[in-house]
């Protein structure tokens, strides 16, 4: 599976690129937005945008791993649709040409003819990238190639991507806001168990260099059958004895309220799905809480796989509540990936119904579930 792995490093890397691109030509990135509407506006947000980036990103990932694995042609999905239109209301199906000419004129065309504009993302997009992934002899892991799926989310965090700049203020390592938040999201999951298996999470704007270049950063983990191997940090031992909890700030009252008297000052808030259950994974957050139907598979599979790796996971905070309400035995109910959640709705299929809680140690999510439970 070091082939794999390695692919979805690269193909992270390039989409990181290329979201950087974007962002540091501000004529260009003002072109790049349109609005989400109907069934693809997230209800999260009064508005929520769609970027030519993230269609290219999406149909970059598509393109690179299906020529490494023709296989998986089929069994790749993402967030977005690359049908883009134009100011002259044309349709665009946006996809990676056979050569970088080629994909700027295609592109161009979604710009209303704005090749330089193209040209800089053509070049992004069929440049070469090149990352040594981890040896094969530390990944001994028999992974059937026909047994697997794929989610991506091409940028997670929109919003933040859109509008945000580096935010330089943050509180316990968290940023509540900016760009440090947004992430590519690459997670592989197994179709027969819908459990993800394997996530890589690429933070494209972690950091500024001395003259003002963002430097990104990624991480990753494994977890198959009983064999768990990462890229994190090991994480020293925690000094006290509240927890400590990240959140949206959209979060209901009662809610925070509940989770206040377990963490006092150590209440976090922060934009971005991915960034939040990364904040939980690089044990900057004890736990991750969200009540509302808001997140989607391809927010959580990448990062749930990295968590299962380090020893936590991600399970349906509603099927859990309910499973400590009416006294039941046996596993909590981590998240799945195969097929949409029971009661999903038909614009929101995708979507991790029920809310969730990402965890690090299981008894802090015993903690945080009995206190969630209290009437």
């Amino acid at each position: 599976m070091a082939g794999l792995l390695t692919a979805l490093l690269c193909a992270s890397e390039k989409s990181a690129n290329i979201a950087r691109a974007c962002k540091r030509e501000e004529e260009l990135f003002q072109l790049l937005i349109e609005e989400k509407k109907g069934p693809e506006k997230n209800k999260k947000f009064v508005q929520d945008f769609k970027t030519l980036a993230d269609v290219i990103i999406q149909e970059v990932i598509k393109h690179d791993l299906e020529k490494k694995f023709p296989e998986l042609a089929s069994r790749i999905a993402g967030e977005e649709s690359n049908h883009f239109e134009n100011g002259l209301g044309e349709t665009i199906i946006v996809k990676v040409c056979k050569t970088e000419q080629a994909t700027a004129e295609l592109i161009s065309k979604v710009l209303d003819g704005n090749l330089k504009a193209a040209g800089l993302l053509a070049k992004c997009i069929h440049e070469d990238i090149h990352i040594d992934g981890p040896a094969s002899e530390e990944l001994n892991i028999d992974i059937p190639i026909d047994t697997i799926g794929i989610w991506v989310d091409p940028i997670d965090s929109t919003n933040q991507y859109i509008k945000g700049q580096f935010e330089e203020k943050y509180k316990s390592g968290i940023h509540s806001s900016g760009l440090k938040s947004a992430t590519v999201l690459i997670g592989v999951f197994d179709r027969n168990s819908g459990q993800p298996i394997m996530g890589v999470i690429n933070v494209p704007f972690n950091d500024v260099d001395p003259i003002l270049r963002w430097k990104g950063k990624y991480y990753w983990g494994i977890s198959y059958n009983g064999t768990n191997i990462h890229s994190i940090p090991k994480q020293p031992p925690a000094h006290h004895n509240l927890l400590s909890i990240v959140m949206s700030s959209s979060e209901k009252e009662d809610i925070t309220k509940a989770l206040a008297h377990l963490c006092g000052d150590k209440l976090y808030y922060a934009s971005g799905a991915g960034y939040k259950i990364l904040c939980t994974i690089l044990g900057l957050a004890d736990a991750y809480v969200v009540t509302a139907d808001t997140t989607f598979k391809w927010d959580t599979c990448a990062p749930h796989a990295i968590l299962k790796s380090v020893g936590g996971g991600i399970v349906n905070l509603a099927k859990t509540l309910a499973k400590v309400k009416s006294r039941s035995l046996g596993v909590n109910p981590e998240l799945q990936y195969k097929m949409p959640d029971e009661g999903s709705k038909e614009t929101e299929k995708w979507a991790n119904t029920g809310g969730l809680v990402a965890y690090r140690s299981q008894q802090h999510l015993e903690t945080i579930i009995n206190a969630l439970s209290v009437e």
